[in-house]
């Protein structure tokens, strides 16, 4: 059975990209988990506090987590045209200490989604992505693309997808994702 690790790039409690990454998870195709992993409680990254303290124990948990997994699912905002804040934060983090960046990232499956309330979705915050993702040597998945925009009108009061459309483009998302994940490097 293919795991993979999907992570919502918001911590707020009504996340778009939370509903988003839980619809996933209920999507997946039989053979395959998505475990949903959560960035809350992650503190600012600090050098100082990396030197004297080491990487938190949250960190470390979430590494661990990400590098046993077949693939990374990371379903981010778009906030001011680029990356949310909180999601870098975390991946900087999770680069932590340099040498550790080939077993939580080298060749790593990583797939990029996303929504958002506004018309383009999220289609810069994702090319955002991309050169940090190459920089840590990720796989990235581009068999397909998925920029929900609109989310007010894509998911209900519940959180569920309440749009047939974004539904199926999603289950094909994450099915492919998932054959992706599943391929060796």
């Amino acid at each position: 059975m293919a795991r993979i690790v999907g992570i919502a790039g918001s911590t707020r409690l009504a996340s778009y990209n939370g509903a988003l990454v839980q619809a996933a998870a209920q999507l997946a195709p039989p053979g395959t988990t998505v475990e949903i992993a959560t960035i809350a409680g992650i503190p600012l990254y600090d050098a100082d506090v990396e030197k004297e303290h080491g990487v938190p124990a949250i960190v470390t948990g979430l590494k661990d987590t990400i590098a046993a997994a077949a693939g990374l699912l990371l379903v981010t905002p778009e906030y001011n045209a680029s990356v949310p804040g909180v999601l870098k934060n975390a991946i900087d983090w999770l680069s932590r200490p340099p040498k550790d960046i080939p077993r939580v990232f080298g060749d790593k499956p990583v797939a990029l989604l996303g929504a958002t309330p506004g018309v383009g979705g999220t289609r810069l915050a994702q090319a955002a992505w991309l050169p940090v993702l190459r920089a840590l040597g990720a796989r990235l998945w581009s068999g397909r693309q998925l920029y929900v925009a609109g989310a007010a009108d894509v998911f209900g009061p519940d959180g569920a997808i309440v749009d047939e459309k974004v539904r199926r483009l999603l289950a094909e998302f994450i099915a492919g994702f998932a054959q992706f994940a599943g391929e060796p490097g």
